[in-house]
């Protein structure tokens, strides 16, 4: 009996290892689904990098204010990679609605809108007093008419009361969920996470998946 014991528990140990590693693979190569999500950068570019963020958070401002120009000039400009925002709108109803608000810019004025609306929502997160600014309908409105004519601005409110957002919004919630993201922002690279301490080794990694590529 002992011996039998011995080795079924030998046998339970191996399953249970080899669980843990078939997770921590699948884990390292997620597949994310880019289709219809805002990007920058050459569609050719062979490395994706995706910032799960929340429009609500003050880590994304910083991030968007000091690291994303860095991967913009080096990466995306360069035809290393392309640069997605996907939605993890969590901190609060504010998130939400923003979240939806800049989906609505997406759908309804394109590529090129969104991206100008999503630095300045960002640059407008908190106002010169220093307090966080309320995303409310009337505001997001207004940030928007800083980049969009007033026929456009109106194309944008009408879609977004109609609730044509939710949608996209629900679809990056549930890519988040799926990969576990708690916080933001969350960063993957070509599906693995990127969990490095500075942008060199944010480069490093999109110059080795980059490079795996070839």
């Amino acid at each position: 009996m002992t011996k039998k014991l011995f080795w079924f528990i030998g046998i339970l140990a191996i399953i249970i290892i080899g669980i843990i590693v078939l997770k921590d693979v699948q884990q390292e190569s997620a597949v994310i689904d880019y289709e219809d999500q805002p990007f920058l950068g050459e569609e050719s570019a062979p490395v994706e990098i995706v910032e799960f963020g929340d429009y609500k958070c003050p880590h994304c401002k910083d991030f968007n204010d000091s690291i994303f120009p860095v991967i913009n000039e080096e990466l995306v400009k360069t035809g290393k990679a392309k640069f997605y925002f996907m939605n993890y709108a969590f901190i609060g109803p504010d998130s939400k609605t923003s979240a939806q608000f800049a989906e609505t810019v997406y759908q309804e004025l394109g590529n090129e809108k969104f991206w100008e609306f999503h630095h300045l929502l960002f640059a407008n997160q908190v106002s010169e007093s220093g307090q966080a600014n309320l995303f409310t309908d009337e505001f997001l409105e207004r940030v928007l008419a800083e980049v969009a004519n007033p026929e456009e601005t109106e194309q944008v409110m009408l879609s977004y009361t109609e609730g044509n957002g939710n949608a996209a919004l629900e679809k990056d919630t549930s890519t988040a969920n799926s990969l576990g993201i708690q916080s933001t922002p969350t960063i993957y690279i070509n599906g693995k996470l990127f969990d490095g301490k500075s942008t060199d080794d944010l480069i490093n990694m999109v110059e080795e998946a980059s490079t795996k590529n070839e």
